[in-house]
């Protein structure tokens, strides 16, 4: 009875050990590290962004001077002159921080569209390869989803390729 049972698992399994899933795994960490379209895009925002860098960094070299000044000068100034330079300062402060925050906030939006435009060609590639070499799944190698893989699974390298000819 109990080989019987054992032997019908075995013969209802078989089928599905035939039909084996060919599967392949990319590594998005490792694509989007070797990808050129990366440098461009980095490029690109220190373009967009250089003036306001370039200003952020004048005020912050401004306060370091006016610090400076206090500490040297300080003491030869009168009262009215020390209120004018603290008044100086703490509204160079909140400018700096206003700026530098708005600078900050904008260029973390714009790398992320960017990003986002590279995803997208990211994923056309990994479709393209996998229509191409007939893979039934794709899985995203790294955060422990995917302990082990055969080297000639992961195609990683395809994918960098591919977008490094334009494709």
């Amino acid at each position: 009875m109990v080989n019987c049972a054992l032997m019908t698992l075995v013969l209802l399994g078989a089928p599905l050990v035939a039909h084996a899933e060919k599967i392949a795994v990319v590594d998005m960490g490792a694509v989007f590290e070797q990808l050129p379209q990366r440098e461009q895009i980095s490029q690109s925002l220190k373009k967009e962004f250089g003036d306001r860098v370039a200003d952020v960094q004048k005020m912050q070299e401004e306060m370091r001077s006016l610090m400076e000044k206090q500490q040297r000068d300080g003491a030869l100034m009168n009262d009215a002159q020390k209120t004018e330079l603290v008044r100086k300062m703490e509204s160079l402060k909140s400018e700096y921080q206003l700026k530098g925050k708005a600078l900050d906030e904008d260029h973390r939006r714009r790398q992320g569209e960017e990003q986002n435009k590279l995803l997208v060609k990211v994923q056309k590639a990994i479709n393209t390869i996998a229509e191409k070499d007939q893979y039934d799944l794709v899985l995203q190698r790294g955060r422990g989803a995917v302990i082990y893989v055969k080297p000639n699974a992961d195609i990683s390298g395809k994918v960098v390729e591919a977008l490094s000819k334009g494709k």
